[in-house]
C-alpha cells in the first residue's frame, strides 16, 4: 500500500512539474478590487489546487470529528442502558428472592397438613 501511495504522489508531482513547464507565462489576477497578483499561470493555478486540497483535508477533518462525537454520544448511551438492564437484573433476582421466600412459609404449612393426614391413616 506504501508503494502504491508513493506512485500516485510521484505522479502528480511530476505532472505538476511538466504543467508548470509548459506554463510560465505570466498572467494577472485581482484578487480584492484594485489589488492584482502577477504571476506565472502555473504557479497561480498550483496554489489554488492547493487551497482547494488543504479546504477538502479541513472539511474532512471535520466530518471525522463529527463522526466521532455521535460515537461518543451512542457509547453513552449504550453505557447507560447496559446499567439499566444490570439494575433491572438485580431488581428482578431481589424479586424471585422475595417470592421464594414468600412461598416457603405456605409450602410448608401445607406439607404440615399432608402429613399430618397421613399420620393418621397410617
Amino acid at each position: 500500500m506504501r508503494q502504491l501511495n508513493f506512485l500516485l504522489i510521484f505522479a502528480v508531482c511530476l505532472a505538476l512539474v511538466l504543467f508548470s513547464l509548459q506554463n510560465t507565462q505570466p498572467t494577472s489576477i485581482q484578487i480584492i478590487e484594485g489589488i492584482d497578483v502577477e504571476a506565472p499561470l502555473a504557479l497561480e493555478l498550483i496554489i489554488a489546487m492547493g487551497l482547494g486540497s488543504v479546504l477538502a483535508w479541513l472539511f474532512s477533518v471535520w466530518a471525522q470529528l463529527q463522526r466521532q462525537v455521535e460515537s461518543w454520544k451512542a457509547v453513552r448511551q449504550i453505557r447507560a442502558k447496559e446499567e439499566r438492564i444490570e439494575e433491572l437484573e438485580q431488581d428482578m433476582e431481589r424479586y424471585k428472592a422475595e417470592i421464594e421466600q414468600q412461598q416457603l412459609p405456605a409450602l410448608s404449612a401445607s406439607e404440615a397438613v399432608t402429613e399430618g393426614t397421613i399420620v393418621e391413616q397410617g
